[in-house]
């Protein structure tokens, strides 16, 4: 919540408005006096990478009523303040539009009262309605993602990795309780995560029998050889009946059937705690700057309207229609129509819903498949390679296909079952082990081994060099029969530079390490005044880490490869954070990514910044490593088919919100393979922004014309299932 109020802040400011910072929720805002107070650039300083929300938050029972928004209504036109951007869940944002649809019979009242005259009435006639969703559970429809769900999931993850290690020692069960009173899915993402074995959320509940079939299968895993179970259990879980279902109802039921050591873990308010995650982050600034763009283009006909995110991109929808069709999620569950439950929440949960149940439990195949495909990794190790690799094991397996297993660092094939990938979910680094070399340097050993395991199909997970790679042996094809065979590419890398996809696996890890190590940096430096750190991160060429944890940090600048810069703009930067030492900030942090200038290295920014900073600030150097390499699901079967058309070997990509796959050798045509980079590169847009919230000269004009994209999209309207 933070980083939205701190971009709405800016944001306002930077396009000439006044703004006020109201503490304590609509408690302040009916109270009134100092809990209205005016915010300017600083007074949000330092605070994107906080917890809760510097301004508070309150229940207020006065708003509820006509007469507490006649008081709030009187505070906001005190202060002249005829724009309200309200960060909060779906009653929130009901009561501020009902607040919008009362506000002229609120300000006729304060006139009759003699509270307001005419004349200021008149000034204050119409209110504009923006809201931002803030809650954890990600429980509104119409947006893929509301601010605060990610951090609460890296909470969750982060006890579960805890718990796992205890539980492995003393050959425990786990059955853990996370928030989701009415919704499922922190519940549902956090046992797809770290493979869990039995899974309760409200939107379905098991069917009549469940504590038979639940023991069977925690027992059967036992005899498997496994020290451990977790059991996963939203606080709002039911059956078929509506009866709650209570963790400690769960645990009884395991100790008294099966006799394992059993313990609860109740999570609670935790998860609504601690550092924001760097998506996060990213997520509120990007609805803040669009939350005050939708303010300016109000018009009295324009209805209350949302912030919502679809894909990588910020969008607008109708306040109420998300609102309502939130509400109808609720009434489907209420009236036990619970298929049409999962429906209303989403393609995304529904999808991750099944994708739960295809690779928790193992499913005997209809019938044995002739198919065979072998998986490997290649390049750098990448946080998700595993989990890709377990999905894609399992998934191959309930097809009815032989799945081989290519151990790139023993460079042997073996073929592998459904319980070799277990545990693989929570596993750093590459498990079949990774190297960079490309098939040109041993394409015979290739072929041959396609031949002697008779592979069909070749799924590759890795970076530039696995996408380089299958364009090598598409390339080959000609030469090799053998090589005419189904090849799929999951790009996994740091650096986020495969075409084809928007997000690879372990480039949202990577930023959270980058965004760590720079939050304990600005931690380190909050005792020492006028101070400036250059932080080095990696990517190649590619600038994504260093721009998306820019923005998630609060960086004064961010030096990449793609968006060029000269003395004179080292310049501009060096003057920036000279004035900002006169402020009660007095410190600096500036990110270079490892290859954003042949000749300004991170050295040369070092000595430049000390040099034109002596006597004002000193400088410190971070270079942040391989600690930046520290989850994916893939799916990939093949027919024993002679296959060489160009759409047999492909690039699997999120694009926006859609899995995409993309030819390699139509890739190849928009592939600067010099610099290893894709030539178009959807975060180039994000630049704009973390210029403008580090104080950068960036006209409004060159802002919104870098975000014309989405000005076409500022008509959308919500579908049920969006």
């Amino acid at each position: 919540m933070n980083a939205a109020v701190r971009a709405v802040t800016r944001m306002g400011i930077y396009v000439g408005a006044k703004v006020f910072l109201i503490y304590e929720g609509y408690e302040g805002l009916v109270e009134g006096g100092d809990n209205i107070k005016q915010a300017n650039w600083l007074s949000v300083s330092n605070i994107i990478q906080l917890g809760g929300t510097v301004i508070g938050s309150a229940r207020c029972k006065a708003f509820t009523t006509r007469a507490g928004r006649l008081r709030a209504a009187r505070n906001l036109v005190e202060h002249g303040i005829t724009n309200l951007c309200v960060i909060g869940g779906d009653g929130s944002l009901t009561g501020a539009d009902i607040f919008r649809s009362e506000w002229a019979g609120l300000l006729d009242e304060l006139v009759r009262d003699g509270q307001i005259s005419e004349q200021v009435a008149r000034e204050n006639c119409r209110l504009n309605i923006v809201g931002l969703v803030g809650s954890i559970d990600n429980d509104f429809c119409g947006t893929d993602m509301t601010i605060g769900t990610d951090s609460a999931l890296h909470r969750i993850m982060e006890v579960i990795d805890a718990i796992t290690t205890t539980a492995q020692s003393h050959q425990r069960t786990f059955v853990l309780e996370v928030m989701g009173r009415h919704c499922g899915y922190l519940a549902l993402v956090s046992g797809l995560a770290s493979g869990a074995d039995w899974l309760f959320i409200p939107e379905s509940p098991p069917e009549d029998g469940w504590e038979d079939l639940m023991c069977e299968r925690l027992g059967e895993t036992r005899s498997r050889g496994s020290r451990l179970n977790i059991i996963i259990i939203a606080e709002g879980a039911i059956d078929r009946s509506g009866k709650p279902i209570s963790s400690n109802y769960v645990k009884d039921l395991v100790v008294q059937r099966l006799g394992f050591d059993t313990r609860v873990t109740v999570l609670g308010h935790v998860q609504r705690g601690g550092t924001p995650s760097a998506f996060d982050r990213v997520l509120s600034s990007k609805m803040g700057m669009e939350a005050v763009m939708a303010l300016l283009e109000a018009t009295p006909d324009t209805p209350a309207c949302v912030v919502s995110l679809s894909g990588n991109q910020s969008v607008r929808l109708p306040l109420m229609e998300c609102v309502q069709v939130t509400k109808d999620v609720q009434k489907a569950m209420d009236e036990k129509r619970f298929e049409e439950a999962i429906q209303l929440r989403g393609r995304s949960f529904e999808n991750n819903w099944n994708i739960y149940k295809l690779l928790a439990h193992q499913k005997p195949a209809q019938e044995k498949s002739p198919f065979s495909m072998a998986i490997l990794n290649v390049g750098a190790p990448a946080a998700g390679m595993n989990a890709a690799v377990r999905s894609a094991v399992r998934i191959g397996i309930c097809q009815g296909h032989t799945i081989y297993v290519v151990n790139c660092s023993e460079g042997l094939v073996r073929e592998v079952g459904w319980h070799d990938v277990a545990g693989w979910l929570g596993r750093g680094g590459s498990m079949l082990g990774t190297k960079r070399t490309l098939p040109k340097t041993c394409m015979e050993k290739i072929v041959e081994n396609v031949r002697k395991f008779n592979i069909q199909g070749l799924l590759v997970i890795g970076g530039f060099e696995a996408y380089e790679g299958v364009l090598q042996l598409v390339e080959a094809r000609g030469q090799y029969e053998e090589l005419c065979i189904v090849m799929c590419v999951i790009p996994a890398t740091i650096s986020n530079n495969v075409p084809g996809t928007d997000f690879s696996l372990g480039s949202d890890t990577a930023v959270n390490a980058a965004m760590e190590s720079c939050d304990r940096i600005k931690q380190s430096a909050s005792g020492t005044k006028r101070r400036v750190f250059i932080v080095e991160t990696m990517g190649g060429y590619c600038g994504y880490l260093s721009t998306v944890t820019g923005i998630a940090v609060g960086a004064d600048a961010a030096y990449v490869y793609e968006d060029p810069f000269t003395i004179h703009d080292l310049k501009a930067n060096v003057e920036h954070l000279t004035d900002k030492m006169k402020t009660d900030i007095q410190r600096g942090l500036v990110l270079r990514n490892e290859k954003c200038h042949e000749h300004y290295t991170t050295e040369f920014l070092y000595n430049l910044y000390s040099s034109e900073g002596k006597g004002i600030f000193d400088c410190r150097i971070n270079v942040l490593g391989h600690l930046q390499q520290v989850q994916g699901t893939g799916e990939a079967a093949a027919r024993r088919v002679f296959a060489n058309s160009g759409d047999t070997a492909c690039v699997i990509g999120l694009q926006k919100k859609v899995v995409a796959f993309s030819p390699v050798t139509e890739l190849k045509k928009v592939t600067d393979f010099e610099h290893r980079l894709p030539q178009e590169q959807w975060w180039l847009n994000l630049r704009l922004m973390l210029k403008m919230l580090a104080n950068y000269q960036i006209s409004l004009t060159e802002y919104i014309s870098g975000q014309m994209e989405h000005v076409t999209r500022r008509t959308l309207s919500i579908e049920k299932g969006f």
